[in-house]
């Protein structure tokens, strides 16, 4: 068992909300809503200072609204978070070779597999330098928890939230661990932390006190063993570098249930190019295309097809789906449609349908005359809405020919609000223009921090990527062998 608190784990503060905060000056300081703003929606990310009104993750977003009806509530930008949080993954990717993302916003480092950390104080030094360089790289904070095994770093940054970094010195787990609730522990969840509070089990004292057997009895034999083994600190799993991912995959929920079979037919192939865009992006392809629907009733149905071989190409993807949904029974109305690809393979194979198609006399698809697909009624790939029925939506970027880079307010009869700011500048004036006016025009998100080399920073010295700047050299390190000095006291920066 490891000795030293060298395991770090890094979460991200609020991660989206603190991302658009950061975006737009206007709302530093005030309460965030980030998630879908539809009737179905839910919240994504809550600001702090939203939460502060009893919004949270996974909360429906009409809850949310009556809680915080002055917040700003906006629609998720993907693109700008995926962009961070590269940055972020590729500074811990400085400190060890041994990173284990568990989302864009969170992973496991094994700081001494890195040679960068083989005692408490070096530990630390390595955290807080991480934080600076979070901050320099991205403008945004992360809380850093530093423990000997996966579950108790996880449980220091919890503890350490918001911008915080708490290390857990190595003979002091189960005194920490003892007084704290049922539910923080992994694999504990609702229904697990219901039937042990039955039992008259609340604290992870109490589970160590019940025993084994007793675990066994209540939870069964896997459950039990592993749950009393982690009540005891007992935590010996490994940072995997490589999470090998199962599959890729896209899905959408409706505001309004979709009951026309043609619109069906379209999102379907839409969600199909957006999944392959995913694979390419990843590098990947993948043998089995799977649908996913889900009915008025929420009964959910998935269809899936295995090709002879892996594939990235779109077409191949949007006729597997559409052959998929032929055997689905849309009646009554669809709230959720879903594209995925399993079987994946880091290499594709040449078109499986080039051989079907040249039989039947048709030209290979590079040849095939885009203008043709674009003339074709269901075929999604070019749908865009007419100028004068674009959606703007809350938060998003946008660019006017004489007022330059704004977000988007809000919008509706015929009508689009933009603030008028960018990261480093000051609150921004507000202005509003008909939705099809030709000079406003959707735009790229802005980078947080100044790009060119040399901006202001500390932590950063050269540009090694669009964004990432490289952090300082880690002074001289020191042999990994080296013991830990435990001591016996969580302890705060």
């Amino acid at each position: 068992m490891r000795t030293a608190p060298t395991i770090l784990h890094l979460d991200m503060d609020a991660f989206y909300a603190s991302a658009e905060q950061a975006s737009k000056p206007s709302l530093r300081g005030k309460a965030v809503v980030v998630g879908g703003l539809g009737p179905r929606g839910v919240v994504a990310t809550a600001s702090y200072e939203a939460r502060a009104f009893g919004v949270h993750s996974a909360m429906p977003m009409a809850q949310a609204r009556r809680l915080a009806p002055n917040a700003a509530y906006l629609v998720p930008r993907f693109g700008l978070y995926r962009e961070i949080s590269e940055q972020v993954m590729g500074l811990l990717r400085t400190l060890s070779p041994l990173v284990e993302p568990l989302s864009l916003d969170e992973a496991f480092v094994d700081l001494e597999a890195g040679g960068v950390a083989w005692d408490e104080e070096s530990a630390r030094l390595a955290g807080v330098r991480l934080r600076a360089d979070i901050r320099a790289v991205t403008g945004l904070t992360g809380s850093v928890g530093l423990a000997a095994s996966k579950m108790l770093a996880k449980i220091a940054s919890e503890e350490a939230k918001p911008d915080g970094l708490v290390l857990i010195r190595p003979g002091t787990e189960r005194a920490l661990l003892g007084p704290m609730p049922v539910r923080t522990l992994p694999g504990v969840g609702p229904a697990t932390g219901d039937h042990l509070r039955r039992a008259g089990i609340t604290t992870v004292d109490e589970i160590a006190e019940a025993g084994e057997d007793e675990l066994v009895r209540l939870l069964g034999k896997a459950h039990g063993h592993g749950l009393y083994a982690i009540a005891l600190a007992h935590d010996e799993r490994p940072v995997v570098a490589e999470r090998e991912a199962k599959s890729v995959s896209v899905e959408d929920t409706y505001d309004v249930d979709l009951h026309d079979r043609l619109r069906i037919g379209l999102e379907v192939q839409r969600l199909a190019d957006r999944c392959v865009r995913r694979l390419r992006e990843a590098g990947l392809s993948g043998r089995t295309i799977v649908l996913k629907v889900r009915r008025y009733d929420f009964s959910t149905l998935t269809r899936s097809d295995t090709l002879r071989g892996p594939t990235d190409d779109p077409a191949v993807v949007r006729e597997a789906t559409a052959r998929l949904l032929e055997s689905v029974d849309t009646t009554g109305g669809v709230r959720l449609l879903g594209v995925g690809v399993s079987g994946l393979a880091d290499y594709t194979q040449e078109d499986l349908f080039a051989q079907a198609r040249l039989a039947a006399g048709e030209a290979p698809e590079e040849e095939a005359p885009q203008t043709q697909q674009a003339e074709s009624a269901d075929v999604p790939v070019e749908e865009e809405p007419a100028p004068a029925e674009r959606i703007w939506r809350a938060g998003h970027d946008v660019r006017h020919a004489e007022y330059g880079h704004g977000w988007v307010q809000g919008s509706g009869l015929g009508r689009v609000t933009v603030r008028f700011e960018t990261p480093d500048s000051p609150p921004g004036r507000v202005r509003t223009f008909r939705t099809d006016d030709p000079r406003l025009v959707p735009a790229d998100p802005l980078p947080l921090v100044p790009r060119e080399p040399g901006a202001s920073g500390t932590g950063a010295s050269e540009t090694t990527g669009p964004g990432l700047r490289q952090p300082p050299s880690d002074p001289a390190r020191r042999p990994k062998s080296r013991s830990g000095g435990g001591g016996a006291a969580t302890s705060r920066p």
